[in-house]
């Protein structure tokens, strides 16, 4: 039953006069009030869908019918992706009055379309196929596709994905590049070690790294046809010096021709790789240069250099109104819990999922660089591994740097301040402190009697 608050008397209609408040009775006849939701229904009187593949795109508009306001009209095309195209679909939009373009997330085929869109002046959404999935049990084609589509972005059911300007995908693309360069590097650094077991070369297990100084010296006498173990071993350097014994019978083996030819052109792939790694470190220095003063506030943090900052800025931006809060950005990152509930219970294991592989690579190795420093991020690192292991501590600590780089990156003015690694035992309260420790002591039988230190 429907009462209004002036009078409570039944209301016959849904409308409710201004100033006046709706009630309900449930079944125990308890009057509750209704509270006013917060969404905001709004059509998109001109908008258009795209559902793309690698030749060609399908494009669904709907705007206002001309004659009944209330009716829509549609109309559903079908474009080569090629850029000329792409820019003749954009002048149909243009002419329909299109304001807003809704594409999903498919592979790297949306990124041509979205940036001939976005250069052409439109409001353009990039969203994540999961989020707008056609529905079971109707046919599913790509012209369904785009009017499902383009029906849920009018409605404004969806939400755009982070695509940050041109400058950050321009310096995402080059940190992106460098990360999976270093990839690469550590694949053919491993199929090294495995060709130097295959000779019966144990270098691996006296040498902590094969490829510093004293392992590339001995690999270039091996190519060059070195094979006395004595002579490769008194090619140690600094505190190799002090395994001469345990290098001898590391390089007694049966290192062949063979061998050499493929240990020859893996190390000079390796060097090849790191030439180029050192090219595009030059680059991002230069690009960041606009940026150089965020670079170097997020270069306060423990456990994030200049490299890790650059990577940290091409993920997210500078920008932080797209993440209204450090949980938004937690959250989009996926160093937050999944909330997953039903019927009361909470299903799954709390789980964050799959964000930004890149991002989340970054920040695993600032926790773990974190780990080794007597701060409050090491601290927290090493509380939380104690008791729950070390994967749940990488990623409570890497939430918290993403905490903080949020809050830097928002306020211009704001720098790192370190709380210090007896932050957690200051802010618990001395008293309570002394009473559970009374209580663990008279658990084990003891009896407790405390004296103030003089």
């Amino acid at each position: 039953m429907w009462l209004r608050a002036r009078g409570l008397e039944s209301a016959s209609s849904h409308t409710v006069p201004a100033g006046s408040r709706l009630f309900s009775l449930d079944r125990k006849g308890r009057c509750r009030v209704l509270q006013e939701a917060q969404d905001h229904e709004e059509i998109v009187e001109r908008v258009a869908a795209l559902d793309i593949g690698k030749s060609f795109l399908v494009c669904c508009a709907r705007i206002p019918h001309e004659i009944r306001p209330e009716r829509r009209m549609q109309e559903v095309q079908t474009h080569p992706t090629m850029t000329r195209s792409l820019l003749a679909m954009a002048d149909h939009l243009r002419c329909l009055g299109v304001t807003r373009v809704v594409m999903e997330a498919t592979s790297d085929y949306w990124k041509p379309v979205f940036y001939v869109l976005e250069a052409a002046g439109f409001e353009t959404w990039l969203v994540n196929a999961r989020d707008v999935k056609h529905l079971p049990g109707r046919p599913k084609t790509d012209k369904l596709d785009a009017v499902w589509l383009c029906k849920v972005a009018e409605r404004q059911m969806t939400r755009p994905s982070f695509v940050p300007p041109p400058e950050i995908r321009r310096l995402r693309d080059v940190t992106r590049y460098r990360t999976d360069l270093i990839g690469v590097r550590g694949a053919e650094k491993n199929r090294v070690e495995k060709l130097l077991e295959d000779a019966q070369i144990k270098l691996s297990v006296v040498a902590s790294d094969i490829f510093g100084v004293s392992g590339r010296a001995m690999m270039a006498a091996l190519l060059a046809g070195e094979r006395d173990a004595k002579v490769l071993a008194q090619l140690a350097r600094s505190r190799m010096r002090g395994k001469i014994a345990a290098l001898e019978e590391a390089f007694t083996g049966h290192f062949t021709d063979h061998h050499a030819f493929l240990l020859g052109r893996m190390l000079e792939w390796i060097d090849a790789v790191d030439a180029d790694i050192a090219a595009l470190d030059a680059k991002i220095e230069e690009m960041v240069a606009p940026f150089v003063t965020a670079i170097e506030r997020l270069d306060e943090i423990p456990g994030i250099g200049p490299t890790a900052a650059a990577v940290i800025v091409a993920e997210i931006g500078l920008d932080m109104d797209r993440f209204p809060t450090p949980g938004h950005l937690a959250s989009w990152a996926k160093f937050a819990p999944g909330v997953k509930e039903s019927a009361g219970k909470k299903k799954g294991k709390g789980a964050t999922g799959h964000g930004n592989r890149y991002l989340a690579r970054t920040l695993g190795e600032a926790a773990v660089a974190c780990a080794r420093t007597d701060t409050f991020l090491g601290e927290r690192y090493r509380r939380i591994a104690r008791h729950r292991g070390k994967k749940k501590a990488i990623v409570a600590v890497g939430r918290s740097l993403l905490m903080v780089i949020w809050h830097l990156l928002n306020n211009p003015d704001a720098h790192f301040h370190d709380l210090g690694p007896n932050y957690y035992t200051r802010r618990i309260d001395p008293e309570r402190r002394k009473r559970s420790h009374i209580h663990q002591l008279e658990a084990l039988g003891y009896k407790v009697s405390l004296e103030p230190a003089a």
